[in-house]
């Protein structure tokens, strides 16, 4: 057997890589998962690194998983004809050709944050503020309570208020 750091390395690579691949569906980003994972593991001082190595490092790659899925969420996938758009002129190899949206998507991505920003000033003041730190800024749950000097649970249930009226407000527009 193969150990590094009290992990068994052909266990984290035989079973641990293939759980991780089975959430991203990305062979390289299930490399990236599990080896920051393993960085992390060995700079980690916890004790439970040493009574259960395999079970923390779980907890680490379960960790790293929801971060990236935080991540990802934060980006919009763009509308397949600009999606085209923008591969056709990469394709091209002219830099003087640069992608510029129409001006009526321009118009509409205008609205749709006007509408947005309506929506959001229109949260009770607390909700409005978690909100923003959460989703906007980034901040963690725990980051926000330290900052507000309210609870975690009290920076979920402003969460939850703010997701409620906002999912209200879309179905009331669309």
């Amino acid at each position: 057997m193969m150990f590094w750091n009290g992990i068994d390395l052909r266990w984290a690579y035989a079973d641990l890589l293939p759980s991780i691949y089975r959430q991203t569906f990305c062979k390289h980003s299930a490399h990236d998962v599990l080896h920051d994972a393993l960085v992390r593991f060995a700079l980690s001082k916890n004790p439970s690194r040493e009574q259960h190595p395999h079970a923390y490092l779980q907890i680490i790659v379960r960790n790293l998983l929801i971060d990236n899925y935080h991540h990802q969420n934060r980006y919009v996938q763009l509308p397949e004809e600009l999606q085209e758009r923008i591969e056709d002129n990469l394709n091209e190899h002219d830099a003087s050709v640069a992608f510029h949206p129409s001006a009526e998507h321009m118009a509409d991505i205008n609205q749709r944050i006007q509408a947005l920003q309506a929506l959001i000033e229109h949260l009770p003041g607390r909700c409005r503020e978690v909100f923003w730190l959460f989703k906007i800024e980034g901040m963690r749950q725990e980051a926000i309570a330290a900052q507000l000097g309210i609870s975690q649970n009290m920076v979920e249930k402003h969460m939850i208020t703010a997701m409620k009226k906002l999912l209200a407000a879309k179905d009331l527009i669309a």
